[in-house]
């Protein structure tokens, strides 16, 4: 059991490290697409310079992605092998296609990197927008990888074997749609937000008013529109996704929400942790009825609880902390969207006070932060399956041994990518400080003041 434990931790480090570079792979393509149509339509050069920057921030993440990304392919086939079984003879279909994905994005890339200046408008903007969709189409396709480990179809077992394989049907299995659009909303508001974190902090080392102090507002509040324009699209999916586990993996909700007695008009807990013992939810804030609401649109729907079904299936229960902590995460960041939003088109100010600009700097972090806990709630509320009801993580994981010298060698490897990585940032950007044109002067006798 030591071996799986270890095994589960080597890949999940993986993945919590890709994560983050993959995430915001996916973002701030979004975001240079979206300043690069406010220069052509305002000549304002300050988004110009921030394509061509946030593009050069891009490109070093995805430096780090591509390794990291490879680490984590190697690693299925090497700790999973019963996994890859059934992904090779029943889902390779979106990890085939995502080669493509991959191709367009670094291809476009690499165009607007080295011939932007070259490229007509048109040329500028269909390549940004092919890296857009190459990168949102890889996170898909990878993701689907997860959603039909949730949901498996296309294929059926037989005496242990795998028969009438329909890899169409796999690869559009229920769960698809919602965990797309998921992945996708989410990944465009963490790369946001974090353009909002970063201004903002950019903002409270820069004299008020000064030149330097107007760029980077502009693109705080860039972020903040899509950001918080994103983050409610990511609460309206979340919803879906909670009907989803209420029809597809019942026990999964549960131990989200802490409910072993199925009941009809099922409160819902914010906040406290399960105790397996009193089988409650101790120092929660319960919100009555609110879970069969959740779960289908009506209150009186029955939500099935964790004592339907047998101890040894269900999900470990700290579970409930991490869904809480991806949902709380998610509506401040709603919340701080609307914040930027209010302060500057309802209440009509030109600045932000410091304790604001603080709120937005935390906005970036904690959007990874629920990223995070989002993905690992959603592999670990899956236990004891690595294949819903079709594969046990025991039975998919290897049998070698050294595991444990695997993950600190493991370890030490990502520790030492975050390490260049902000060493590559800071002597990227340190060398190439931000240079803006003078603002326009009044013309006074026919020549400039």
């Amino acid at each position: 059991m030591e071996d799986i434990v270890m095994t589960r931790a080597i890949f999940g480090t993986t993945m919590a490290f890709h994560i983050i570079f993959a995430t915001m792979g996916v973002g701030l393509p979004l975001m240079i697409l979206l300043v690069e149509l406010l220069f052509w339509r305002t000549r304002d050069r300050d988004y110009e310079i921030m394509a061509k920057r946030w593009t050069k921030a891009q490109a070093i993440l995805l430096g780090v992605a591509i390794p990291s990304g490879t680490i984590a392919g190697v690693q299925l086939s090497l700790l999973w092998p019963g996994f890859m079984e059934i992904v090779g003879k029943v889902i390779s279909l979106p990890f085939q296609i995502e080669i493509f994905a991959f191709f367009v994005e670094a291809l476009f890339m690499s165009i607007y990197v080295y011939a932007a200046h070259r490229l007509s408008r048109n040329m500028r903007l269909l390549s940004l927008f092919m890296v857009l969709l190459g990168a949102t189409a890889s996170a898909i396709l990878i993701t689907n990888v997860h959603a039909f480990e949730g949901t498996p179809t296309g294929f059926r077992m037989v005496d242990g074997q795998i028969v009438d394989v329909d890899p169409w049907k796999a690869f559009f299995n229920p769960s698809f749609f919602v965990t797309a659009g998921h992945v996708t909303v989410s990944a465009y508001m963490t790369g946001a937000f974090i353009v909002a974190g970063v201004a903002a902090w950019k903002m409270l080392r820069a004299e008020k008013g000064s030149r330097v102090y107007l760029y980077h507002q502009k693109a705080l509040l860039t972020g903040l529109i899509v950001g918080g324009t994103f983050s409610l699209l990511t609460a309206l999916n979340g919803h879906e996704s909670a009907q989803l586990l209420h029809k597809y993996q019942p026990e999964k909700l549960a131990a989200a929400e802490g409910l072993f007695e199925t009941q009809a008009y099922a409160p819902l807990a914010i906040g406290g942790f399960t105790d397996p013992e009193t089988k409650e939810v101790k120092y929660a804030i319960e919100i009555p009825w609110a879970l069969s609401f959740l779960a289908a649109n009506r209150f009186d729907e029955v939500v099935v609880g964790l004592d339907d079904f047998p101890k040894e299936l269900w999900p470990p229960l700290y579970v409930h902390t991490l869904f809480n902590g991806m949902v709380i995460i998610g509506s401040l960041l709603i919340f701080v969207g609307f914040i930027g939003f209010a302060w500057k088109k309802l209440l009509k100010r030109s600045q932000f006070p410091r304790w604001v600009l603080w709120v937005f700097v935390a906005s970036g972090p904690l959007a990874l932060l629920g990223i995070e806990f989002g993905w690992i709630f959603a592999c670990t509320g899956r236990q004891p399956w690595v294949v819903y009801r079709v594969m046990k993580t025991v039975d998919a994981a290897t049998q070698a041994a050294g595991i444990s010298t695997l993950f600190w060698i493991f370890l030490s490897v990502y520790v030492f990518f975050a390490i260049v990585t902000l060493l590559v940032f800071r002597s990227y950007f340190g060398r190439h400080p931000l240079e803006l044109d003078p603002p326009e002067q009044p013309k006074v006798d026919g020549g400039t003041a």
